[in-house]
Parts: structure tokens; C-alpha cells; sequence
């Protein structure tokens, strides 16, 4: 799917990176493309430093600290950017912020890609969304399941448009928006 929604060639500046895991597997994925993995905690990104030493990508840059809140990023433009299980284990405030950066860093019609559980029309789409969602927001009050609504609603004040919604395995949702 990725090699539908993405650029044939360019950068992809991923939010969020975590270990490393995903980037690491679409850069082998889509090697016409170079990646750029991010995130705001320096263990996480030594992780991912590690990963890349041990597989050498010739396509995956070193990881960056991006913290979407803090301006201005450190990566100057994008041709896309992927956040994969973002938006629900941060505050909602992170949500504009990322579309906000994605404005800033994307051409037009560019590639902002979502992946991971939404609400749908105000409910929750599983049993095991329900509970997942609970379960966040124990750990953090400002944490959760979003509203796929809410979240194109912030989208377009940000210049961006829903231009696909994708269902995935495990009640999970890709979201292909466009810049305008």
C-alpha cells in the first residue's frame, strides 16, 4: 500500500520512530526512497542509531530528535511523512502540532500517512478498541484513541486533506491525507 500513497522517489521523514522498526523494514521495502526516523527520546533514537549500524541501509539517514511540539523541526522539507502509532499515546495537542509541521515541511500535494486505531463516528470500532483506549488513557489521562473525525477536522485547518481511509488488520486504520 505504501508504494501507492508514497512518492517514487524523495524523502520520507517517519515521526515518532520509536526502535526503528518500521523504518528499517519499508526502507528495505521502497530502497528508491530515502528515510528519515525520528524521535523526541535520545534512547529510542541510539536504538534506532543501532539498528542501522547493524543493517546498513544505504537508504536511512541517522535519527533525528523531533519532538512535533518544538519548533522548527530539524529536518527542513519532506515529499512525505509517515507517524505510525502516534497520535493516541500523546497528548491531542500533538495531533495539530504534527499537521502543523506537516504543512510547514511537505510540497503540495505531499504525503502526511497515519496508521494505528481511531473512533469512528463517536464510538469505538472493536471491543478490543474499547479496551485498548481505557487502558491508554490509565496511563495518561491525555492519552487515547482519537476521533478519525477530530482528527481530519484538525487536518484541514492545517491545509491537509483526507484523501483516503484505509481499514487494516486489528480494528487499525491508515490515513493518507494531502496537502493542499
Amino acid at each position: 500500500m505504501l508504494t501507492r500513497v508514497l512518492p517514487a522517489r524523495g524523502l520520507v521523514l517517519e515521526v515518532a520512530s520509536g526502535t526503528g522498526q518500521h523504518v528499517l523494514h519499508f526502507a528495505k521495502a521502497l530502497p528508491a526512497l530515502t528515510w528519515q526516523p525520528s524521535d523526541p527520546d535520545a534512547e529510542l533514537r541510539a536504538s534506532i542509531a543501532q539498528r542501522i549500524r547493524e543493517e546498513r541501509p544505504a537508504n536511512v539517514n541517522e535519527p533525528v530528535d523531533l519532538d512535533v511540539a518544538r519548533r522548527p523541526w530539524p529536518v527542513p522539507a519532506a515529499d512525505a511523512i509517515l507517524a505510525i502509532n502516534m497520535i493516541h499515546v500523546a497528548p491531542w495537542p500533538a495531533t495539530a502540532a504534527l499537521f502543523d509541521g506537516a504543512r510547514a515541511l511537505l510540497p503540495t500535494d505531499g504525503t502526511l500517512f497515519l496508521y494505528g486505531p481511531y473512533r469512528r463516528l463517536g464510538g469505538h470500532t472493536s471491543p478490543s478498541n474499547a479496551q485498548f483506549d481505557a487502558d491508554l488513557r490509565r496511563q495518561d489521562p491525555a492519552w487515547g484513541l482519537r476521533d478519525l473525525e477530530a482528527v481530519t477536522d484538525i487536518a484541514a485547518g492545517h491545509g491537509l486533506t483526507l484523501a483516503e481511509t484505509i481499514a487494516m488488520p486489528a480494528n487499525n486504520f491508515s490515513l493518507v491525507f494531502r496537502r493542499n
